[in-house]
């Protein structure tokens, strides 16, 4: 039983990256206000799936992939009364092995919004990446984030503030 939906894919996404996996929500209908609907979220594997090419007539060449259709998969839903959340395992195994470290997995190194700020406030002082990645790692030693990703949000700012210069004039 958890509180809010929140909670349960908080907890999820906990679970998983010390198994060695990835959770990412695969179907949600929330905001069901409609008669006989009910709210769920559908939590799977981030290996689910099959590679789908986004060309028609492309040959897989030289390319990898690391959907393998994993069939795990949680169904969270409110409970009866309405009190708070509930977990149900649909499928609880993997075809495939987890993994000993989850650096380099862009869903699990993505940044929260307070980490995006403080990067953006070290970035108008001048801190070099290497040492906001290593301010981040202090606050969370459980971070998964790559100096990439502070360069990706390094160059959002200042895509930022060049379209905010072009506006005023």
């Amino acid at each position: 039983m958890f509180v809010t939906c929140d909670d349960v894919l908080n907890w999820a996404q906990v679970v998983a990256y010390e198994i060695g996996f990835v959770t990412v929500i695969m179907r949600s209908d929330t905001n069901t206000d409609m008669r006989g609907r009910t709210s769920f979220v559908l939590i799977d594997c981030e290996r689910n799936g099959q590679f789908r090419s986004k060309k028609k007539d492309f040959v897989r060449r030289h390319t990898s992939s690391t959907k393998c259709g994993c069939p795990f998969k949680l169904c969270e839903k409110p409970v009866v009364g309405g009190q708070g959340w509930m977990v149900k395992l649909m499928f609880g195994s993997h075809n495939h092995e987890m993994t000993k470290s989850l650096v380099g997995y862009s869903y699990a190194g993505r940044l929260a919004k307070d980490e995006k700020i403080i990067i953006v406030d070290m970035t108008k002082s001048m801190v070099k990446p290497r040492n906001i990645l290593l301010t981040l790692k202090e606050h969370n030693a459980n971070r998964y984030t790559t100096i990439k990703q502070i360069y990706n949000a390094r160059s959002a700012y200042y895509s930022s503030i060049r379209g905010s210069d072009t506006e005023m004039q």
